[in-house]
């Protein structure tokens, strides 16, 4: 199989977590790419030209970072991240939220790169706005690094993204959950092999 990534991506972090918890980094080839530059290979795989992509085990590409997870999590070894039953809305419930917070905050850093006479200060309010909102949301649901799932993980990749992508903004203050799950999970391998940087 083939994983096309972006280092800085938490989306692309997720899947390659997930990879190493499923014990299937030896089956992955992980290849970084820049979506920016149209990459031939990937734009072959993606029309969208979006990392992260995986190119599946009958040749397919599997787009979406969700279902990748999904995906892996289903080939894998070891105890599902992706439950099915009662405990699969639970999961999902939270991976949702920490995927809000995320692509807001996305949206926040793509803004900023702009130049600044282009610059929306009303969408970059609201976008902040609803990156703590999602955070707050995350904090009361309590993700346990010790209970890992999907949610977990995709909730300890969103902190750890907006901490390094958003230096400026505040997540930690009133969130103490969230602070020990970042401070807890961040040392497991499969995230220490994963940092962005």
């Amino acid at each position: 199989m083939k994983l096309y990534v972006t280092a800085p991506s938490p989306f692309a972090r997720k899947c390659r977590i997930v990879a190493r918890e499923k014990g299937l980094i030896d089956r992955i080839e992980e290849i970084m790419v820049d979506p920016y530059a149209n990459t031939p290979e990937l734009l072959a795989a993606n029309p969208i030209v979006q990392a992260p992509t995986l190119i599946a085990e009958d040749g397919l590409p599997v787009t979406d970072s969700p279902v990748i997870c999904e995906y892996l999590d289903g080939i894998g070894s070891g105890p599902r991240l992706l439950p099915d039953g009662a405990g699969r809305l639970r999961v999902r419930r939270m991976e949702t939220l920490a995927n809000g917070a995320l692509e807001m905050g996305v949206k926040l850093l793509l803004e900023i790169r702009r130049p600044e006479n282009e610059r929306s200060p009303s969408w970059m309010t609201r976008w902040t706005a609803n990156m703590a909102r999602a955070l707050d949301a995350l904090e009361a649901a309590r993700p346990d690094a010790a209970r890992l799932d999907m949610g977990v993980i995709t909730a300890g990749c969103a902190v750890a993204w907006i901490g390094f992508r958003h230096p400026d903004f505040d997540w930690r203050t009133g969130r103490p959950h969230l602070v020990a799950l970042h401070d807890a999970i961040e040392d497991r391998p499969s995230f220490s092999e994963t940092r962005p940087g």
